[in-house]
């Protein structure tokens, strides 16, 4: 359920920076690296904080299993909505949705949404060095 939350929040984060980035950054500075760049701090920053409390709000246990599930299950379930959005409101083929990946603004965000699902882990990595050691 942690994982589906955070995925949730993610989510309508991402939805809420990306209308930002697309309506106001990119025209302002004709770059949409540029924008992506300045987005992905904020967006990292809202996950992070976001991770944290559902952590504690779900009661996740700090050990790695538990952790890299939930960290896990919003990447999948991320991945899958992003690729519905792409299909159902921009009309692109799942190949086509791919090929984004080939651009570096999407890669960037690849990176991001990649170190959102590991933040989970991040978090309890002193703990679970703790518990190893």
């Amino acid at each position: 359920m942690a994982g589906l939350a955070y995925f949730a929040v993610a989510f309508a984060a991402g939805f809420a920076l990306g209308t930002v980035r697309v309506l106001v950054l990119i025209p302002r500075f004709g770059d949409p690296v540029a924008a992506v760049v300045l987005e992905l701090p904020v967006m990292l920053t809202v996950c992070w904080v976001a991770c944290r409390w559902l952590i504690a709000r779900f009661d996740v246990p700090a050990s790695f299993s538990p952790r890299l599930v939930m960290g896990g299950v919003a990447f999948a379930t991320l991945m899958i909505a992003e690729l519905g959005v792409s299909f159902f409101g921009f009309g692109r083929t799942p190949f086509a949705h791919l090929e984004q990946y080939r651009q570096l603004p999407a890669l960037l965000g690849l990176a991001g949404q990649i170190a959102f699902a590991g933040f989970p882990i991040m978090q309890s990595a002193p703990r679970i060095r703790k518990e190893v050691g």
